[in-house]
């Protein structure tokens, strides 16, 4: 698999799409700093790191009062896209959520703009 967070994002989508609430996936440190963002705006919930056959996995569910209903990636392994603190995207007038990797980490691109950083965009949800 050459992307994987295109994986983890569609994972996300199909599972709310049939109202499956419990996902497992391959782990990464890229997969599990945006899960931690979306278990903190209330998208996912109970993040778990399991070990099988030396093998780790990432196991969370999916939270049933906050559906992510719109999961796009925006930078992709063909096509990076970079935007600067002023250049950020505001999905719905705020009320979407914009994922960036900054120097400082992944964070939201509402504390990117505040601290004045730009970055790569990972991906948009609402």
């Amino acid at each position: 698999m050459t992307d994987h967070i295109a994986d983890l994002l569609v994972r996300i989508r199909n599972a709310s799409m049939v109202r499956k609430y419990e996902v497992v996936l391959p782990f990464s440190k890229m997969k599990e700093a945006i899960l931690q963002i979306l278990e903190q705006e209330g998208f996912v919930k109970d993040i778990e790191i399991t070990e099988e056959n030396k093998k780790k996995n990432i196991k969370f569910h999916i939270s049933n009062t906050k559906l992510p209903t719109h999961v796009k990636q925006i930078s992709k392994p063909g096509q990076r896209i970079y935007a600067k603190s002023k250049d950020i995207p505001n999905p719905l007038r705020g009320f979407g959520l914009v994922i960036i990797s900054t120097p400082k980490g992944v964070i939201t691109a509402k504390k990117a703009s505040k601290l004045g950083l730009g970055g790569e965009l990972i991906c948009e949800i609402w």
